[in-house]
């Protein structure tokens, strides 16, 4: 999966990239079919403490997911926007295996006429 950093205004450390290039990659995990992370970083303009911005879009071939979290720090925010990835992506593949289920299940009334 190709992972896309992106922080207008100011530059990202080499260590700050290497734990959300960890994070992100973990979400394979999930699916296999993921194509690419797009991960923006952004600095609020806001007095509290809670000023950085991680939005983060992860490409399917299917359906494309989407999650954004505001804190204090970026690992924080990182981390939170995963943890509301990784919720989306389960809910998508217990829907996913229900719906093939329902499909694959034969149709009882014609097994009783036999």
């Amino acid at each position: 999966m190709e992972i896309i950093i992106e922080s207008p205004h100011f530059t990202v450390n080499s260590l700050l990239e290497a734990y959300i290039n960890k994070r992100v990659e973990r979400l394979s995990h999930l699916n296999d079919q993921l194509l690419r992370g797009d991960v923006l970083l952004k600095l609020d303009k806001s007095d509290t403490d809670d000023n950085k911005i991680c939005e983060i879009k992860i490409h399917a071939p299917r359906k494309n997911f989407f999650a954004i979290s505001k804190c204090s720090t970026f690992e924080d925010a990182v981390a939170d926007t995963i943890h509301s990835l990784e919720k989306q992506m389960r809910k998508q593949k217990t829907k996913f295996s229900k719906t093939k289920e329902k499909l694959e299940m034969p149709d009882i009334a014609e097994e009783e006429s036999e």
